[in-house]
């Protein structure tokens, strides 16, 4: 996702963001959780996200 594809979540504007999985699998949850990772080229890699019984509690970069 490039900078400025994240700029109306930086802003407030949109709250939850949609990725899609290796496997395919879409997935929903607060574009907050993920603003840590923005640099002046965007959003790249890929992360391990952690969640129990459905609610988030971690994100973590493994690579790019």
């Amino acid at each position: 996702m490039s900078s400025n594809e994240f700029l109306p979540y930086y802003k407030g504007q949109f709250h939850s963001i949609v990725v899609t999985t290796n496997t395919g699998v879409k997935v929903q949850f607060p574009a907050m959780h993920i603003k840590k990772y923005l640099s002046s080229s965007g959003i790249q890699g890929y992360f391990c996200m952690q969640t129990k019984n459905n609610k988030f509690l971690s994100i973590t970069k493994i690579q790019s």
